[in-house]
């Protein structure tokens, strides 16, 4: 069983999720069921809403049907005879949609042949428990015992094929390891990826929210979670600058003619919120900041001297997400990306590319992110803007800049942006999970859609190129990420409140407070009339990294006990000694 195929093991074993839904739902439909990042699902339409005891019994029927040992038959047969059998003799109306309706899904070839998967124990052919038969190309595992070990881990609505206007299904979701060992892992893993649930952090520890008259992906900031975000603002301000960018601004809003331009209403009017109507015509909240700064640079004749330009922005912007896929602040409605786009020459261009490569890796060192897993993202033609040679030209720009750089990479066929290919940097987090963060993309058609010039050295008038990068990607998913990668133990130089002073009853600490506030530290005092005890067990909950407790003693002796969040004491240390400290370890970054 070690030799098989992980994606297959999964892919099998959400096959007999089906066979076990079916038995113990005659009428179930059964829609689509692939294997995923560690795991696999499968999406049903049911008679009634799924519970958790359901799950139980579902996976103590797939322990059955793996016990039988049934094998998977592969049966071809003509496309229109497969409609005939899930019409008529296994009703199954998503799978006729799937055969009459083309390879939307990825799941089979829509052709003359198409195939079948069939399994059951030989007793039970032909009697109430017939062959579940299943549409699918394969391959899958030699019989029903070969599903490896198996768990399932929860249940949630899902409409078919995404769309929210048709039906919506239940989806089960589980996971299937070739040992038992491996799976359990796997469930620790999801404990501790639980308890790090940016979500549930950013509840406890006061940073923001998500009330309901909001209106769903959109987030308010509390006071804590506000001047994690100014931190991390001010860092990307200051070290764009320091890398020769220029910060612009753009507002919200922007008439139809722009979006009509840049291609968005054409290609990315789906993510857009409706229009908002005013006397002089329709105008959209933003997607997306590009158009904009391509405002910026028509705004004034260009020479060939003035390139590279390069110009940066902390923008808002606002995307109609599908309910289904909005998940905290990794992926909301409404996000701050810190959004720059150079305007180079062609011959500037993987220069530039390979700038930005360097800048990525300089920035995430600062967080303790390091060993990006770097992909190449061709363009889909299908909905692309510009024409092929534009394509061909930028993404060899950035094959030219990576095939040049230390980071090895693998292509994504079809996965770029629809204004061009792009390279995408994702980083592991504490526990091992990848999350996509920069993105770099080349373009050559909207400085062809906007009539972009400059001026070159022949007096004649030539085409820039754009690069769009990103490097936090949106500051909230940024946020989210690192707020699961440290556990919400932020370093101190992130930290929402960097130390708290417990007052002891009789001691009058105004004085160290001051002298720690001119200092620039954020510190804030806890007086509360509660145990010593209590409050120290509040202060990291908080996780804050320092808590200093003063009481007369320390008053008079100008000194301060300090517990680390670590669970480090210290006791008699000179107020002066810990402000050394702290600043060092502030102003080094140190994580």
């Amino acid at each position: 069983m070690s030799d098989v195929p992980l994606d297959v093991m999964r892919h099998s074993a959400a096959h007999v999720m089906a066979q076990a839904v079916v038995r113990l739902f005659p009428d179930a439909k059964y829609a689509i069921g692939p294997a995923i990042d560690d795991g696999f699902y499968y999406d049903f339409d049911l008679p009634r809403p799924l519970t958790d005891e359901d799950l139980e019994r579902i996976e103590g029927e797939m322990r059955k049907i793996a016990k039988e040992d049934q094998p998977f038959i592969r049966e071809e047969m003509p496309r229109l005879d497969a409609v005939k059998l899930f019409t008529e003799d296994i009703p199954q109306p998503y799978k006729v949609e799937i055969l009459e309706g083309g390879d939307e899904d990825g799941q089979v070839k829509v052709g003359e042949v198409v195939s079948l998967y069939k399994n059951a124990t030989p007793e039970r052919r032909g009697g109430a428990d017939r062959p579940f038969t299943d549409l699918c190309l394969g391959p899958h595992v030699a019989s029903t015992s070969k599903i490896g070990h198996i768990k399932l881990l929860r249940h949630s609505g899902a409409y078919w094929r995404g769309d929210e206007q048709r039906p919506q299904l239940q989806r089960i979701v589980g996971t299937a390891w070739p040992t038992k060992e491996e799976l359990d892992a796997y469930l620790e893993r999801l404990e501790e990826a639980e308890r790090r649930d940016h979500r549930k952090l950013g509840r406890e520890l006061d940073l923001f929210s998500f009330p309901a008259e909001l209106g769903a992906g959109l987030v308010v900031w509390h006071p804590k979670g506000g001047m994690v975000r100014k931190i991390l603002e001010d860092f990307s301000r200051n070290i764009h600058i320091e890398r020769g960018y220029d910060i612009v601004a753009s507002p919200h809003i922007g008439k139809a003619v722009l979006w009509e331009t840049s291609g968005h209403l054409p290609k990315y009017e789906e993510s857009m919120y409706p229009p908002i109507q005013a006397e002089e015509g329709d105008y959209y909240l933003k997607p997306m900041n590009c158009p904009f700064h391509v405002l910026v640079y028509k705004s004034k004749t260009r020479s060939y001297r003035d390139l590279p330009l390069r110009f940066s922005e902390l923008g808002t912007v606002y995307r109609h997400e599908r309910s289904g896929v909005l998940h905290g602040i990794f992926r909301p409605r409404g996000f701050t990306q810190d959004d720059s786009h150079i305007f180079c020459r062609p011959d500037q261009v993987v220069d530039e590319i390979r700038g930005v490569m360097d800048f990525v890796v300089d920035f995430y060192n600062v967080f303790g992110l390091k060993d990006a897993v770097v992909h190449l993202s061709t363009v889909d033609p299908k909905i692309a803007i510009g024409n092929s040679d534009m394509w061909r030209e930028a993404e060899q720009s950035l094959r030219t800049a990576l095939d040049g750089s230390p980071f090895a990479y693998d292509v994504q066929d079809g996965e770029g942006a629809f204004y061009g290919p792009k390279i995408d940097f994702d980083y592991r987090d504490a526990i091992g999970r990848l999350h996509q963060l920069t993105t770099i993309q080349c373009d050559f058609a909207l400085p062809e859609q906007f009539g972009l010039e400059y001026i070159g050295e022949d007096n004649a008038g030539h085409r820039p190129v754009m690069i769009h990068r990103a490097l936090y990607g949106s500051v909230e998913r940024f946020l989210g990420v690192y707020l699961e990668h440290t556990a919400g133990a932020f370093p101190a130089w992130l930290a929402p409140v960097q130390m708290r002073v417990i007052q002891m009853r009789d001691a009058d600490t105004s004085g160290h407070l001051a002298k720690l506030r001119a200092q620039g530290f954020r510190v804030d005092l806890d007086d509360a009339n509660e145990t010593i005890q209590y409050k120290i067990r509040r202060g990291t909950l908080e996780k804050i990294p320092w808590l200093l407790t003063v009481g007369g003693k320390e008053v008079e002796a100008g000194t301060v006990s300090v517990r680390t969040r670590d669970g480090n004491d210290r006791r008699g240390v000179p107020l002066d000694e810990f402000i050394a400290e702290a600043r060092e370890a502030i102003d080094s970054r140190a994580l």
